[in-house]
């Protein structure tokens, strides 16, 4: 099963300072390479665990005792951790995003560069699927859809244009999205503004905002002091919500002070934003995106 290279593959493991003896997590184990290389650097007593929800991914589970893969959305992170007797962890790695598999199989629909059935599920037994947003979506949450996340202008007409076209009938293939919605892809930006509107219904799909959020919100209790979290997001709406809860332990608003005026927070930041090399973005278009932080327990 192709998998490509994982971007920021030595950045992003090395954000971990992975200790010999540690049990680290990956949330999204895709292809395996971000696992096998933290694997590559643990000792006999280490241990890994890794979550992915796309049964793909389950074709690429690693034969080592020190390795456990748990086939469930990592937005469930500590309930399973502690159905496998873990409390606490030395690390947490994930790489956001479709992955480059899901993103390369045609009838999955995550890519714009394939005639498909609407689709885009990362796990493939849910219900909502890309077809069900767009021929079942009210005109108003469709506009709220296109315009939170895919941030595009033209939200409130491109809406339109999908009520009244479902109305004759149905918008099955994502060829037949992209006739309906042709007027508004300009010749210079189609691939731009076509990739923003995959995007806003993907994202939808998944619940991938409010799931990143979920998981967040749960790595300070996961993770002990010292521990480190090493994220890739992107797009900006992941790469935002990343930054704002490494600084502030919260995605609004300021968290509180203590007796003597400083911000009482559960992370600070390890180093500054790294983005890969113009090498790898030639090797790998997926990572031109690409952003990684990393931050550490306090």
């Amino acid at each position: 099963m192709e998998y490509h290279n994982p971007v920021l593959l030595k950045e992003t493991v090395d954000g971990l300072a992975v200790r010999p003896d540690g049990i680290y997590v990956d949330v999204t184990f895709g292809g395996g390479g971000h696992s096998r290389e933290i694997l590559n650097r643990l000792g006999a007593n280490g241990r890994l665990f890794a979550f992915d929800q796309d049964s793909d991914a389950l074709k690429n589970a690693i034969d080592d005792e020190r390795f456990t893969l748990i086939h469930e959305n990592f937005r469930y992170i500590k309930r399973f951790l502690r159905f496998h007797g873990v409390k606490e962890v030395d690390g947490i790695l994930a790489d956001f995003g479709v992955s480059s598999h899901q993103f390369d199989v045609a009838e999955r629909g995550f890519s714009t560069r394939f005639e498909a059935n609407l689709d885009m599920r990362m796990n493939q037994k849910n219900e909502l699927s890309a077809f069900h947003v767009v021929n079942e979506y009210s005109e108003e949450d469709l506009k709220k859809v296109l315009l939170q996340y895919g941030e595009l202008r033209a939200a409130p007409a491109m809406a339109r244009a999908i009520v009244e076209q479902r109305d004759v009938s149905p918008i099955v293939t994502s060829e037949q999205l992209k006739q309906v919605l042709n007027k508004f892809l300009s010749p210079r930006h189609a691939n731009k503004i076509l990739a923003q509107i995959y995007q806003a219904i993907r994202i939808e799909v998944n619940q991938e905002i409010e799931v990143l959020k979920e998981f967040l919100l749960q790595t300070p209790d996961i993770l002990k002091v010292g521990g480190r979290l090493s994220f890739i997001s992107y797009h900006s709406l992941e790469d935002r919500l990343v930054k704002r809860f490494i600084r502030n332990g919260m995605f609004e608003g300021e968290p509180e002070r203590d007796m003597f005026g400083n911000f009482e927070v559960p992370l600070k930041k390890v180093n500054g934003l790294l983005v890969p090399s113009a090498k790898e973005i030639k090797m790998n278009n997926r990572a031109r995106s690409a952003k990684l932080r990393v931050a550490e327990k306090i």
